[in-house]
Parts: structure tokens; sequence; C-alpha cells
């Protein structure tokens, strides 16, 4: 049995209820390689990570073919959502609180001083834009 940390070494959870350990997150080319990695689970399967942030995000992102669980663990985070249609939400999270990024609903954040969050992600096809 080996320990890790879901804030270096995120968890793919795939078929056959397997947990598989990821190598750690060094940049964006690491989600086309996890993609890579994991296709075979389709879009069942579920990248679960962690992440301690300071300052806003610099991007968007979108997953086309599942819901994103974003559990907030510490502090407060303002999770920004823009739906197909265009209309926007912004959603106040603190400790204990989560929404649901559902499929094709670009989202960012923003967090006043810092806030940690745990992501439950339907990866496949996942896309990034600049904010």
């Amino acid at each position: 049995m080996t320990v890790h940390s879901i804030e270096s070494a995120p968890v793919h959870l795939g078929l056959g209820a397997k947990a598989l350990p990821q190598p750690a997150m060094t940049s964006m080319q690491w989600y086309a390689d996890y993609e890579a990695r994991t296709a075979s689970d389709g879009a069942e399967g579920r990248l679960v990570a962690q992440f301690r942030f300071d300052a806003p995000w610099t991007m968007w992102e979108m997953h086309p073919h599942g819901d994103e669980l974003v559990l907030c663990l510490a502090g407060r985070m303002t999770l920004h959502q823009q739906a197909p249609d265009g209309t926007t939400t912004a959603l106040e999270l603190g400790p204990g609180d989560y929404a649901i990024n559902a499929p094709g609903v670009w989202h960012t954040a923003d967090v006043s001083g810092e806030a940690t969050a745990l992501f439950i992600t339907a990866g496949q096809g996942t896309e990034h834009r600049p904010r």
C-alpha cells in the first residue's frame, strides 16, 4: 500500500470501481496526457484533485461529458459559471459548501485570501480558454 497526497497526485476513478493514482500535475499538457492514459474509461471516468488557490484563476474551463463537483474545503471562493446560452451565475462557497458545474458550462473562480477545493471531474474532453 502507498500513501499519496491529493494536492500533488490526483486520482482517477475508473470503470470497474478502480482508483488509479496519477502523476503530479506539472503543466496544462498534463490534462491531455491524463485523457490519453484514461481514454478507455470514456465519459464515466472521474478525476479527483485538490487545489489551494491564493489568486483568481487565469483560465475558464468546461467539461462537455459530465458534471463536475466543486467542494470548498477551506477559505471562501466565488465560482463563476457561464451557461451555453450565455447566462452567468456567481456562487459563493465556504467550507463544506459545494456546487455542480453541469456539462458544457464554462467556469472560473475568484478567491479572497486563500481557499482550498476538491474537484470530482468528468475530465474527458475538458477545454480551457483564457480568462
